[in-house]
């Protein structure tokens, strides 16, 4: 995807909402990697938390450029973020960019992190983030693993078969919805199925109830529950 329209896309989506953060984000240099991070910080100050609520034009527009991505759960500030990285992507090499861009992700808090996430699939070669994000999956904060697990295409397009199934289990152990795993059909295999059904098994022998959407890893979940009526 071009960056630069994306780019365009998403500070338009900004100027929208906070027309003073776009004028601000205007005097971000990528040069610096210190006066770069700190901006990445001050976005969610700039631009604020609340959720896009994207219009129709906007999806639209959005679309046209990162037609897989999913914007539902982004904030202002997820989108001043993402255009930022966009912009510093266009204005440096290939090396001094990815540097850049983890050393966003290195010296952020858990929210600044969960921001990063959500927008490294529509980063230029994501694929060399791809231990990061990884790695970011053991975490114990749950809306940091929720912006990569859910409404997220990265992992259906770059996981590993072990690592995505690991992280579909972990969905279902934080009882996070897996249908709002992006590309889950698409990605099904037997040893996830296998893991799913061996899950809702132990949940059952404890007394305790099964994930309502547990078909979705599991076929055979699905077959038995309708057995059961």
């Amino acid at each position: 995807m071009p960056a630069s329209s994306l780019e365009s896309a998403l500070l338009g989506v900004v100027r929208a909402r906070a027309d003073s953060a776009a004028a601000w984000m205007a005097g971000v240099r990528p040069t610096d990697m210190d006066a770069f991070c700190g901006a990445y910080t001050a976005a969610a100050r700039k631009a604020g938390r609340e959720l896009l609520a994207l219009t129709e034009a906007e999806r639209i527009a959005l679309g046209s450029s990162a037609p897989e991505a999913r914007f539902d759960r982004w904030t202002v500030a997820d989108a001043a973020r993402a255009a930022l990285l966009l912009r510093a992507a266009d204005a440096l090499d290939a090396a001094d960019f990815q540097a850049l861009a983890i050393g966003c992700f290195e010296r952020g808090d858990a929210g600044e992190q969960a921001s990063w996430m959500r927008a490294v699939a529509l980063l230029p070669s994501p694929e060399r983030f791809l231990p990061i994000v990884i790695d970011s999956c053991r975490t114990n904060v749950v809306p940091l693993f929720e912006a990569i697990a859910c409404e997220n295409p990265y992992p259906a397009k770059y996981f590993p078969e072990r690592n995505f199934n690991q992280m579909v289990l972990k969905a279902l152990f934080n009882s996070i919805a897996i249908r709002r795993i992006v590309g889950l059909a698409e990605r099904m295999n037997p040893e996830l199925a296998r893991m799913a059904s061996d899950y809702a098994a132990e949940r059952r022998a404890a007394g305790r109830s099964v994930p309502p959407d547990i078909a979705l890893a599991a076929p055979d979940e699905g077959r038995t529950e309708g057995a059961a009526r």
